[in-house]
């Protein structure tokens, strides 16, 4: 390639001449500012540099085009004779000579070239593994933001699993909109109706259960005063730490006002956002229950063709783990609660229904929920029937959670979530470590479904079977 021919200088009118200049600093100031022509100069420099580097870049580059075209064109003369019919052996001459590729000159070898491949292996390895933590956590960051939205989400999937089998039923003799409006009705309908009943009941046993719960302290604070325990607590000693305490909570309250006062106006404003919260789930479960197919058949004509099979194939799998995973949980729950009621109702516990709710409720969180439910109904029938009672509830309940555990867990649940209950307590652990009551709720359902879309989409060796050989240590 020619070398560049020089050009006038772009800083000025004119081109720039060689040969001596004149001096001018006797006619100048000291500090004044240098000669503009010595300046055009340098700008001069600089722009001939500029395009001289700007030459060597492209005939570089032209050079490696060139490379590439010409490996091409030797890449498809080897393939045209791979394909050739065969030549009698008269007729074959001696190869024609390879052209020659163009000389890559190296001019110097690379830092990567150096170092061993498992540590530039380790190292990318390494960065994917951080850029990957990254986008976890920010994704992580962005959620703890806009919690409620994520809520609102969360509990419109919920209910969209579990009333789209009821709208699939209304669907075969009505349009769809009318279909899923007659289901959500429907829901409401049974809710308002579980609720009225608990009220009812707890209204009607109130009386009742307020000398039962009076007699149960009585009977407790007996049996702390003269029951078989190696520490025995008058009821003197109880009612003054009970005054104490009462002291201490006015005293507080006292002391706190101002602040207890900007946490009630706090908490009113929690209230306003459940109620946005559940307006959000409700408006998004009418859409999901009445056009969720349309919506996500769009979805899927915005992404590129040879994604679509795949993820459809993904969202497939992690929508029917969430769906059979909530399905399951409400069945499993509204069993226990069955169980729970009629075992209290039988023992002649209080507010049976309202306890047996609480379990239907705790059915819900996983690991925590049942054993808290079991707690309160263990309490109960402490305050109203005494000790023996209690112990009775205690193993009954704890019978139902192993019936939950041993036998509905596997029978419902067990092809739609099959993780092992040590990643279930793992993750209900680190949701409840990182999101509270709602990171524990959250935890398992999202680990199901992404265990569901790994199992999807990766493909599996042939699996170990038998016994597997027992190490024998050889060290020479």
């Amino acid at each position: 390639m020619p070398e560049p021919t020089s050009s006038p200088d772009p800083a000025s009118d004119t081109p720039t001449t060689s040969g001596p200049t004149q001096p001018h600093g006797a006619d100048r100031a000291p500090g004044a500012a240098p000669p503009r022509r010595r300046a055009r100069g340098l700008l001069g420099d600089l722009a001939r540099l500029w395009r001289r580097g700007h030459n060597v870049l492209d005939a570089t580059i032209e050079r490696n085009e060139q490379a590439r075209l010409h490996a091409r064109e030797v890449g498809l003369s080897l393939e045209e004779t791979g394909t050739r019919a065969p030549v009698p052996a008269a007729e074959v001459g001696p190869p024609p000579a390879a052209p020659a590729l163009p000389a890559v000159v190296r001019t110097r070898s690379t830092t990567m070239d150096s170092l061993p491949s498992w540590l530039v292996r380790g190292g990318l390895g390494s960065w994917l593994l951080l850029g990957i933590g990254i986008i976890i956590s920010l994704v992580f960051f962005l959620t703890s933001k806009v919690v409620p939205v994520f809520i609102g989400m969360f509990l419109a999937l919920i209910i969209t699993s579990i009333l789209q089998p009821l709208v699939n039923l209304f669907a075969r003799v009505m349009p769809r909109f009318p279909a899923t409006f007659l289901a959500l009705l429907t829901a409401l309908g049974v809710v308002a109706g579980l609720v009225t009943y608990v009220v009812t009941s707890v209204t009607n046993q109130w009386s009742t259960l307020a000398v039962r719960f009076t007699d149960g302290i009585h009977t407790i604070m007996d049996f702390l005063e003269h029951g078989p325990l190696p520490v025995h607590i008058t009821q003197a000693e109880i009612m003054r730490e009970i005054d104490d305490l009462m002291t201490k909570g006015q005293d507080y309250v006292t002391q706190n006002a101002p602040t207890l006062a900007g946490e009630v106006l706090s908490n009113a404003g929690t209230l306003v956002e459940v109620f946005t919260v559940l307006a959000l789930a409700l408006f998004v479960t009418i859409f999901f229950l009445a056009s969720g197919g349309k919506m996500w058949r769009w979805f899927l004509n915005e992404l590129p063709a040879r994604y679509r099979q795949r993820v459809h194939r993904a969202a497939g799998a992690g929508w029917y783990t969430f769906a059979g995973y909530a399905r399951g949980t409400v069945i499993v729950a509204l069993t226990d609660a069955v169980m729970a009621g009629v075992f209290l109702q039988v023992v002649g516990i209080p507010l049976a229904a309202p306890l047996a709710v609480l379990v239907f409720i705790g059915a819900f969180i996983p690991i925590i929920g049942a054993p808290g439910a079991m707690v309160i109904a263990m309490i109960v029938a402490l305050a109203s029937k005494g000790v023996v009672t209690m112990i009775v509830v205690g193993v009954g309940v704890a019978a139902i959670g192993q019936i939950e555990g041993h036998i509905l867990q596997p029978l419902i649940m067990g092809k739609q979530v099959s993780i092992h209950p040590v990643v279930v307590i793992v993750a209900v652990a680190l949701g409840t470590f990182s999101a509270g009551l709602l990171g524990a709720i959250v935890a398992v359902p999202l680990v199901s479904v992404l265990w569901s879309v790994y199992s999807e989409l990766h493909v599996r060796d042939t699996p170990v079977v038998g016994e597997l050989p027992a190490y024998v240590a050889d060290r020479g």
